[in-house]
């Protein structure tokens, strides 16, 4: 059944990001993002019915349900027509986790894991669904800059394109900020408190991703605006891209 989900919501996802080139094939794409979410989400329920505990306590397993949450928080607004641009930037992304994902075994039954299916499903889901969040905010301000540059330099298409209005770019990257940073907060104190009470010390993954937290807790403290809102949103996502790429592997293992 898992081996079944896995190909439509890889096709729906790879459908999306090649219509989102044009505004003409745009609706074609949102479709697309709609039914390969709905197959990974039926893919994950069938994870979650053949595995013996919480199955996505591996990388690649984060990974997957990590495409899950990124699309799905896309899915609340983003497939509006003036947010194209950023479904180009966010699916391709999507569709080459998911296959990453898949090469790492995380689109397979799950295994189990030493640790309680509570405290995964707080720590990992939490953790996850603020690093979607993050990501998806790194890409509304990448399209504020690419916008801002393009308005400046006085681009004679720009106003065919139905852009979203720059304050409801840098507004939506806040806002999904704020939601995320909650969860991260949440997510971080019950690994920390797990930890402490098993006796473990910190890794570079769990500084990272406090450094993340340092700086996006910064950012909504601030209030930036404009560019310098856009490149602390970048660099906050950076932190995330080191925390959850480059420091792959898992505590849970």
């Amino acid at each position: 059944m898992v081996e079944v989900l896995f190909w439509p919501a890889l096709v729906g996802y790879g459908e999306a990001a090649v219509a989102y080139a044009t505004v003409r094939t745009s609706r074609a794409a949102t479709w697309g993002v709609r039914l390969g979410w709905l197959a990974q989400t039926a893919l994950l329920a069938a994870q979650v019915i053949g595995a013996d505990g919480f199955p996505w306590s591996s990388w690649a397993g984060t990974l997957n349900l990590f495409v899950w949450f990124l699309v799905g928080t896309y899915l609340i607004w983003g497939c509006r027509p003036r947010f194209r641009l950023l479904g180009l930037t966010v699916m391709p992304l999507a569709f080459s986790l998911f296959v990453v994902a898949r090469i790492g075994g995380g689109t397979n039954t799950g295994v189990g894991s030493h640790y309680g299916d509570l405290f995964l499903v707080l720590h990992v889901g939490m953790l996850t669904a603020a690093f979607a969040g993050f990501t998806l905010a790194a890409g509304l301000a990448a399209l504020y800059l690419w916008q801002e540059r393009r308005l400046k330099g006085r681009a004679p298409d720009i106003l065919k394109m139905r852009l979203p209005p720059l304050a409801s770019l840098e507004f939506l990257a806040w806002r999904t900020i704020l939601v995320s940073l909650p969860l991260l907060t949440l997510g971080l104190a019950i690994g920390v408190i797990r930890q402490q009470r098993d006796g473990g010390s910190f890794d570079e993954r769990e500084i990272m991703t406090l450094v993340a937290w340092v700086v996006y807790g910064g950012f909504l403290a601030s209030r930036p605006t404009g560019r310098r809102a856009a490149c602390l949103a970048l660099g906050g996502f950076a932190l995330v891209v080191v925390a959850r790429v480059a420091l792959a592997g898992s505590h849970f293992t």
